[in-house]
């Protein structure tokens, strides 16, 4: 199957974001958050870090106080550390990403960059991936990421991840990079099979120019019906959370 292919095999599914989680009873990137999405037979985006071992951990932040309520980075974490903390309160904890492979559902793989480790943490996740059976695709905010994977497996259908940057004063990105990243700078160089940008920064004049010349759109993060609907008009891959798109 060639790239073109692989990708409408992704574009036939429905992805949540972290997994169909349902707070506070089933956390975001947890098991039972995954083990839901397949239940209803859909896929799910993800995040996943490198930890000090090797092993790859799934969590959004790389801090992980926001959901265990302790102020560490997973990337200082092993795989027998993951016991020790729980996931917002309940019983669930942080999952290994050779966890969530068993489920064999489809997946959208977001790769998350730590001080610099975009070739380290490549080199792991495709050590992961590449005999999963079941569609994928990975994704990153980071273009050395996307590049990595074109120059070392251009057959892995790759994306680049974007938003307006202008309106993120909080985003820890250099003013230039913010430019760079909100207009699409690097799809010269690594030729992503899509473009994910946020939903609400969608006009931009840059990710509109890409979809013209016949770019592929993925939508973060809808939390309404009426905009899943709309970007799935619009040829775009919703990734949906907090509602249920086909009620």
């Amino acid at each position: 199957m060639d790239r073109k292919e692989k990708l409408e095999v992704l574009k036939s599914y429905k992805y949540n974001h972290r997994g169909y989680h349902d707070k506070p009873a089933i956390p975001e990137n947890s098991m039972a958050a995954f083990r839901r999405t397949k239940e209803r037979g859909w896929g799910s985006e993800m995040d996943i870090h490198l930890m000090k071992d090797g092993n790859l951990g799934i969590a959004h932040d790389s801090n992980l106080k926001r959901v265990t309520g302790a102020d560490v980075r997973i990337e200082d974490l092993t795989k027998e550390d993951l016991d020790k903390y729980r996931l917002e309160g309940t019983d669930e904890r942080i999952p290994l990403f050779e966890e969530l492979l068993e489920l064999k559902i489809p997946l959208i793989v977001e790769l998350k960059v730590e001080n610099g480790n975009y070739k380290e943490l490549s080199e792991a996740a495709w050590e992961r991936l590449k005999d999963y059976d079941a569609p994928y695709c990975v994704e990153s905010f980071d273009p050395r990421v996307v590049y990595w994977f074109k120059k070392h497996h251009p057959e892995v259908i790759r994306g680049q991840l974007s938003q307006d940057y202008s309106k993120e004063a909080q985003v820890h990105v250099s003013g230039l990079m913010k430019t760079a990243l909100r207009d699409l700078w690097f799809n010269s160089l690594n030729r992503p099979d899509f473009v994910a940008y946020r939903f609400c920064d969608r006009h931009n004049k840059h990710l509109q120019r890409y979809l013209r010349r016949g770019g592929q759109e993925v939508s973060w993060t809808i939390r309404t019906k009426e905009d899943f609907d709309t970007a799935v008009k619009e040829g775009s891959i919703p990734i949906f959370e907090l509602f249920d798109p086909e009620k």
